[in-house]
């Protein structure tokens, strides 16, 4: 029988999870190709994780043993609707699954959020992982006080990157520059705002908690911020908002020591205006209450007390969205591809045959990297279940007529060898440091790595 031949688009943790459920297929033969507009793959791992977090990275490991299946193949710096189109995808593989994450970072819209010294947390987290897409991004740390907007882990990560001593992330695999800019920081105060109450906090109990073990820094918790122990209610919690509050408890309790740096969190806060002429220099910061919403929910409203306060940095940790790619159905309001039971949608509501979707650009920006494992798994049965019953058409292209038409396209394609090869140029650059990599910043510093190694 013929294998069944899939491309994936997107090489982040949910393309790899998808790679290796449609490998490990027993009953029916699988090809998998999997194509990324960087040199690089590993997506969010890569770029997203924040550099002193290394033990969350090694799921890279899990993809490289993937990576060396027999019918596995990457193709590096193929960018989709640029080198080759959605369309010719369709055309050259029984089905195409898009895994492109949510790399769009939202600001928030009031007056001011335009202003230099604002930057969507997407940016700021790519600036200091190296990502070549942000890496010439300008953050000015000369600055005594960042605003984090958002109270997720992305607004915990950016605060803690912004008050850790650099002694501590030379150790790690952050970028180059950013470690430089980090070295001459003028910050001294991270002030986190969260729009709804401590109770309703989106960031999980082990990155709260890691903020009170920070070295020569001070985290402030308002004790009326947080619910009083109540032995009863705090039973009936959901168990993290239980272990975010035993945390958040435990930080509010702690005497300032007068360390050099601290971080600030507050709740039932919203950012309502930025101000300044050239760059950001105020933030207008508004008190909330909660109310229950017309739905049930639990939603923060202004009690019309609103407080002037300076700032210099803005970070705004608000949320994700994914990128269109021209022919697939795109949802406008959630930032995702128009999607059902992993099926990719057009704009009628009707599947899309053999075009699916997973991770971030399905679900939203929502879960953690084993809640893309789990989601693979679902459309890759989904996918699954339309081969076997009949409903793919089957392309007449195989792998060596795609290869051909890649490298035609793109003649700095990179393969997983060269991948293995700046992996390893990295590696070399860290050794005298001891650090796990010093990362390349640009294509192409990654292009000439990869191809030295075949020179």
């Amino acid at each position: 029988m013929k294998p069944l031949r899939v491309a994936i688009v997107g090489s982040g943790p949910s393309g790899f999870f998808a790679a290796g459920n449609l490998l490990e297929q027993d009953d029916i033969e699988v090809q998998v190709d999997v194509f990324d507009r960087l040199p690089t793959p590993f997506g969010l791992v890569r770029y997203g994780v924040a550099p002193d977090h290394p033990a969350i990275k090694s799921v890279t490991k899990i993809f490289d043993r993937t990576a060396q299946h027999e019918n596995f193949r990457y193709f590096g710096n193929v960018e989709v609707a640029t080198d080759i189109q959605a369309s010719e995808l369709a055309q050259w593989y029984d089905a195409v699954i898009y895994a492109i994450g949510a790399s769009g970072g939202r600001r928030l819209e009031v007056d001011g959020a335009w202003l230099p010294g604002n930057h969507p947390s997407s940016d700021f987290v790519g600036w200091y992982n190296g990502h070549p897409d942000r890496r010439d991004l300008d953050v000015d740390l000369g600055v005594e006080r960042a605003v984090v907007i958002g109270n997720g882990n992305v607004a915990l990560d950016a605060a803690r990157i912004l008050v850790t001593g650099t002694e501590k992330l030379e150790g790690t695999d952050m970028a180059e520059h950013a470690l430089a800019a980090l070295r001459g920081s003028a910050i001294r105060e991270v002030v986190v705002l969260g729009r709804r109450g401590a109770e309703q906090a989106a960031f999980t109990p082990s990155e709260v908690a890691e903020l009170g073990k920070l070295p020569g820094v001070d985290v402030i918790v308002d004790p009326a911020d947080v619910p009083a122990e109540d032995k009863e209610r705090d039973k009936a919690r959901p168990p993290v908002e239980r272990n975010n509050i035993k945390q958040l408890r435990k930080l509010a309790a702690l005497e300032p020591t007068g360390a050099d740096r601290r971080i600030v969190l507050k709740f039932l806060r919203s950012v309502v205006g930025i101000g300044g002429d050239d760059a950001v220099r105020t933030v207008s910061i508004a008190t909330n209450e909660l109310a229950l919403g017309e739905d049930g929910t639990v939603e923060a409203q202004p009690t019309g007390a609103v407080a002037e306060h300076e700032a210099g940095l803005v970070i705004h940790a608000v949320g994700y969205h994914g990128t269109p790619i021209p022919g697939i159905p795109f949802d406008t309001e959630r930032g995702v591809f128009r999607n059902a039971d992993s099926r990719i949608v057009g704009y009628d509501g009707a599947p899309l045959p053999g075009h699916y979707v997973v991770g971030w650009i399905k679900r939203g920006p929502s879960g953690v990297i084993p809640t893309n494992r789990d989601c693979a798994r679902d459309t890759v049965s989904v996918l699954l279940a339309d081969v076997a019953e009949g409903r793919l058409a089957r392309s007449d292209f195989d792998g060596a007529q795609v290869e051909k038409l890649v490298v035609e396209r793109v003649p700095n394609l990179v393969e997983y060898d060269g991948w293995m090869a700046i992996d390893a140029h990295e590696t070399a650059l860290a050794e005298e440091d001891d650090r796990p990599r010093v990362k390349l910043t640009s294509v192409d510093a990654m292009i000439d790595a990869a191809q030295a190694a075949t020179d």
